[in-house]
């Protein structure tokens, strides 16, 4: 299966939007499989963009605002939500995690993951300075149990 790697995207300094680097520490605090590595993809697309080159799998993990109820957790392919950003206005700060899917498959050609999955959970609050939301809390440790048990199984480096 080759090298999986899961890069968390967030800011930890806004509430539950720091879903992404609390599951990348949390996962650094277990033992993670030989072939598994873990990221902070921090809230810069174009960072994702670039650390994905070379990894066989990638499993990305960001904060939602869907509408659902807080905590749920949403796993959807990496290809259904990639896309690229208007032309028209674009900026690094603008430049999502989504948007560097789709530029890192145009850059990184033979070099692009061979499965890319995204995880999202439903935020509460992006307050900033706030904590994470209790139930937001409790999804992350459910996340991490899950990607342990199920997407880093089997991987090799």
């Amino acid at each position: 299966m080759g090298t999986t790697l899961i890069i968390g995207c967030g800011n930890l300094l806004r509430g539950d939007d720091a879903v992404g680097p609390v599951v990348v520490r949390r996962l650094l605090d277990r033992d993670l499989p030989v072939g598994a590595e873990v990221a902070d993809g921090g809230t810069s697309g174009v960072d994702v963009a670039f650390r994905m080159r070379g990894a066989g799998r990638v499993v990305l993990v960001d904060a939602a605002t869907t509408g659902g109820e807080a905590g749920t957790i949403f796993r959807v392919r990496g290809d259904d939500v990639e896309q690229l950003p208007p032309i028209e206005g674009l900026n690094l700060h603008r430049f999502r995690w989504d948007h560097a899917l789709a530029f890192a498959r145009w850059l990184l050609k033979d070099e692009y993951p061979t499965e890319v999955v995204v995880y999202l959970v439903e935020a509460a609050s992006f307050e900033m300075g706030a904590p994470l939301t209790p139930v937001v809390d409790a999804a992350i440790d459910r996340l991490v149990e899950h990607l342990l048990a199920v997407e880093l199984t089997d991987v090799t480096s």
